[in-house]
C-alpha cells in the first residue's frame, strides 16, 4: 500500500502526539505506544518504510535529532547541582558505565555469536538509560529523594558517554590496518574536535546571549542553527565528534554566568518531544520480524546478563565508599530502563555499518530493542513492590510547592519551613525567585509544567500544590497538570474577584472546585494588599492552657487563618469549604493584620 509522503509524515506526527497523551494519560513512559505504533505501522501493516519515505535523507534525520536531544538534555546539568549528588553519580558514570560495558559485551559475543567488535558496539550502546525514561518511572516509583536524584542525573550524563563510547568502538570496526592504533588516533581526534569546538563556540554563543547581541524572536533559531552547524563541522573533523560537541556546548551554557538559557531550554523540550516521539516510531519500524526472530533464545540471556549481572555488579562497585545502605543499592540495581538514545545511536551506526556490508549490522537495532522493551516494561510493573519490598519508598509527601513568588508566598514558604513542613516556590519571575534564594527558601525557577521542571523538581515531597500566582491564564494549566501529577483535592488557588463579576470571566465548575484558598472570595490582590499594609504571618501553638476559643478572643477578625500543622507534623490548608478539627498541640499559622485594621478581608 502506497501512501502520499506528505500524508504519512503528518500522519507519523500526529500517532506521535497520540501515543504521547495515552502514555500521559494512564502514566507509563511515552516509549511503550510509541514502540507499539512503530512496530504496528512497520513490520506487522507494513504501512510506514523509513528508508523508503526518506531515502538518503533518513541517516542525516537520525543523526540531527540524537544532536538535538543530546543538547537539550546537556543544558540541564548544572554542576552545582551535581556535586549536591555526591561521588555515586560520578563513578556511576564513569566506573558503573565500564562496568557494564565491560559485562554485557561478552554475554552478546557467546550468547548470540557477535563478534568481538560488534559485541563491543553493543555493549557500549546499552550503557545508557535516559530521563525520557527514569521520570515517569520514579515518579510511580517514590524512591527517597537521594536515589531519586541519583537515577535522574545517572540518566541525563551518561548518554553522551555512551554515545562517546559508541564512536570508540565504531572507529574500531571500520579501521582496515592497525586497528588499535586508529582506534587511539580516533579517540583523541574526538577529544579535541568535540571539546575544542563545543568550548569556544559554546563559550561564543554564551557570549552572544549575555550581550544580547540576537534579537529575542531569533534567540531560539539561532541557538538551534549555530549548535547543528557546531555539530556538522565537527563530524567534519572527527566521524561522529559531534555528539561530544553539542553535549560540551550545553553544558558550558548551562553554567555561564549571566546566560539565561530557560527559554532556549523550553523551546528545545518542545522540539525534542516531536523528534524523540517521531524518532522513536521511525526506528521501531524499521525492525523486521525476521532479524528478532534470528535473535533466538540467546537474547533472552542478553537481556538477563545485562539486568540481573552488569547493572547491580556496576552499582555495587560504583557504590565503594558511599553511605548508600544495601537496600538502596538494590533498588539502583533493579532500576536502568533504556530509552531513546540507545534506539537512535544503535540505528545510527546500523545505517553506516550496513553501508559498509558488515553483516552482523542487522541484529544491532533488534537487539538493543528487545532491551529497551524487556527493561521498560518490566522494571515499570516491577519497582513499585520492589521498593516497598526493600522500604526505600519516600513517606506519603507532606511537602508544599508554592507557584508564584510574591512577598505572602516568600513569608509563607519561610513560615512553613520554620515547622518543618518543606515547602519549595517555583515562578517564572526571577525577582520573586531571587528574593526567595535571599531568604533560603528553596526555589525553582522556571515553568513548573515543563520537562525541565520534571526532571529538576522532586514531586515526591510535595502533597500540595498553592497557586498563588498573578498569572490568571497560567494558574488554570498549573491547577490542571499538578491535579493529574497528584491527584483531586491537592491544588488549590485564590478566588478571582472579576470571575465572579463578569459573566465573560467565568470558569469551568472542575477549576472553581480549586479555588476559595484560605477564605471565600480572597483575591491575590486583596492578598497582596493585606501584606502591603503591613499584616505578618504568625504561628501560635495551641495546648490545653490556650485553646482555639482563646486564639480567637486574641486576635479576633484580624486573623486570616491559613493553616494548621498537627502534632504528626501534617499541614492542613484552610479554605472556603475545608473543616478542619483543631486539637491541642496544633499550631495555627495566620496573617495576622494590624491592630487598626478591623478585618483581614474588606
Amino acid at each position: 500500500m502506497v501512501f502520499d509522503p506528505s500524508l504519512m509524515l503528518v500522519g507519523v506526527g500526529l500517532l506521535s502526539i497520540a501515543c504521547q497523551y495515552i502514555a500521559y494519560r494512564i502514566h507509563i513512559p511515552a516509549i511503550l505506544p510509541l514502540l507499539i505504533a512503530g512496530l504496528l505501522l512497520g513490520p506487522a501493516f507494513g504501512v510506514l518504510n523509513p528508508d523508503a519515505l526518506f531515502g538518503e535523507l533518513l541517516f542525516p534525520i537520525v543523526s540531527l535529532s540524537v544532536a538535538i536531544i543530546l543538547f537539550e538534555g546537556s543544558l540541564t546539568l548544572r554542576l552545582n547541582d551535581l556535586a549536591g549528588h555526591g561521588a555515586m553519580v560520578r563513578n556511576m558514570c564513569s566506573l558503573g558505565a565500564l562496568v557494564t560495558w565491560a559485562v554485557s559485551s561478552p554475554i552478546a559475543h557467546f550468547a548470540l555469536g557477535m563478534s568481538w567488535p560488534m559485541a563491543f558496539l553493543f555493549g557500549a550502546i546499552v550503557t545508557v538509560t535516559g530521563p525520557t525514561v527514569i521520570v515517569p518511572m520514579l515518579r510511580s516509583v517514590r524512591p527517597s529523594s537521594k536515589l531519586s536524584n541519583i537515577l535522574r542525573w545517572e540518566g541525563i550524563i551518561i548518554d553522551p558517554i555512551g554515545a562517546l563510547a559508541a564512536v570508540l568502538v565504531y572507529e574500531y570496526l571500520i579501521s582496515t590496518q592497525n586497528a588499535v592504533m586508529h582506534t587511539l588516533a580516533a579517540f583523541g581526534l574526538t577529544l579535541a574536535a568535540g571539546f575544542g569546538i563545543g568550548l569556544v563556540v559554546g563559550y561564543l554563543l554564551g557570549i552572544m546571549l549575555r550581550n544580547r547581541w540576537v534579537p529575542h524572536y531569533l534567540k531560539n533559531t539561532a541557538v538551534l542553527t549555530i549548535m547543528l552547524g557546531a555539530f556538522a563541522a565537527s563530524n567534519e573533523i572527527a566521524h561522529e565528534s559531534g555528539l561530544l560537541t553539542v553535549t560540551v556546548m550545553g553544558m558550558l551554557l548551562a553554567n555561564m554566568r549571566g546566560v539565561d538559557v530557560e527559554d532556549i531550554l523550553e523551546f528545545k523540550e518542545t522540539l525534542s518531544v516531536l523528534l524523540i516521539s517521531a524518532l522513536f516510531i521511525l526506528l521501531a519500524a524499521r525492525l523486521e520480524l525476521g532479524s528478532i526472530q534470528q535473535l533466538g533464545v540467546g537474547a533472552v540471556f542478553v537481556v538477563g546478563g545485562i539486568m540481573l549481572i552488569a547493572r547491580p555488579l556496576s552499582i555495587w562497585l560504583s557504590a565503594i565508599g558511599t553511605d548508600l545502605n544495601w537496600r538502596e543499592k538494590v533498588l539502583l540495581s533493579w532500576i536502568a530502563p533504556r530509552g531513546i538514545v540507545a534506539a537512535a545511536v544503535s540505528a545510527l551506526f546500523a545505517l553506516k555499518l550496513e553501508k559498509l556490508g558488515y553483516a552482523e549490522a542487522h541484529l544491532l537495532v533488534p537487539m538493543v530493542f528487545l532491551v529497551i522493551i524487556a527493561t521498560v516494561v518490566f522494571q515499570s510493573l516491577t519497582s513499585v513492590h520492589v521498593a516497598s519490598w526493600l522500604g526505600v519508598r519516600a513517606p506519603k509527601p507532606r511537602g508544599v510547592l508554592i507557584f508564584g513568588g510574591s512577598t505572602f508566598s516568600r513569608m509563607l514558604a519561610g513560615e512553613l519551613i520554620a515547622n518543618d513542613i518543606p515547602a519549595q516556590i517555583a515562578d517564572t519571575n526571577w525577582d520573586g525567585i531571587r528574593r526567595a534564594r535571599m531568604d533560603n527558601i528553596p526555589t525553582y525557577y522556571g515553568n513548573p509544567m515543563s520537562e525541565h521542571a520534571e526532571r529538576n523538581l522532586d514531586m515526591a515531597l510535595f502533597g500540595e500544590v498553592l497557586v498563588l500566582s498573578p498569572y490568571r491564564q497560567l494558574n488554570p494549566l498549573v491547577t490542571y497538570h499538578f491535579e493529574y501529577v497528584l491527584g483531586q483535592g491537592r491544588v488549590r488557588g485564590l478566588s478571582s474577584v472579576e470571575q465572579e463579576s463578569r459573566p465573560s470571566h467565568q470558569v469551568s465548575d472542575s477549576y472553581a472546585r480549586t479555588l476559595g484558598l484560605f477564605q471565600q472570595g480572597l483575591s491575590y490582590g486583596q492578598l497582596a494588599g493585606l501584606v502591603s499594609r503591613g499584616s505578618v504571618i504568625k504561628a501560635t501553638r495551641l495546648s490545653d492552657e490556650f485553646s482555639e476559643d482563646d486564639y480567637l478572643e486574641q486576635y479576633g477578625d484580624r486573623a486570616l487563618k491559613l493553616c494548621a500543622v498537627s502534632d504528626s507534623g501534617i499541614c492542613q490548608f484552610f479554605a472556603q469549604d475545608s473543616e478542619i478539627k483543631l486539637k491541642p498541640d496544633s499550631v495555627i499559622i495566620s496573617l495576622i493584620s494590624p491592630e487598626k485594621e478591623t478585618g483581614p478581608v474588606k
